[in-house]
């Protein structure tokens, strides 16, 4: 493997990460269950993103296997922000301003 490739695939995946945890960090300070499903969402597309070389190099299937299973994840991933934006999601609770 190509070192300027393996430095390409680190980059995506720390900025892959970035995003899932920003989300993630969202979700916790508002409470706000789309942005939940966003970091869900990058974290599949992250993974996603290195997987096939990683299936085709080191686990030894075929560069079509390694490719399906990348694809799914990250179409799995691309569908769980596309739920994220047009979900039917509660309120978050007010903390006690109902009677």
């Amino acid at each position: 493997m190509h070192i300027e490739l393996v430095i390409a695939k680190l980059i995506t995946v720390g900025l892959g990460l970035l995003i899932t945890k920003q989300a993630y960090k969202g979700y916790r300070s508002y409470r706000s269950e789309p942005m939940l499903y966003v970091a869900i969402g990058f974290l599949f597309i992250t993974v996603g993103s290195v997987l096939e070389g990683i299936l085709f190099d080191v686990v030894g299937l075929s560069i079509f296997v390694a490719g399906t299973i990348q694809t799914g994840l990250v179409a799995v991933g691309m569908l769980v922000i596309l739920y994220s934006l047009h979900g039917q999601f509660s309120e978050p609770s007010s903390g006690g301003d109902t009677p």
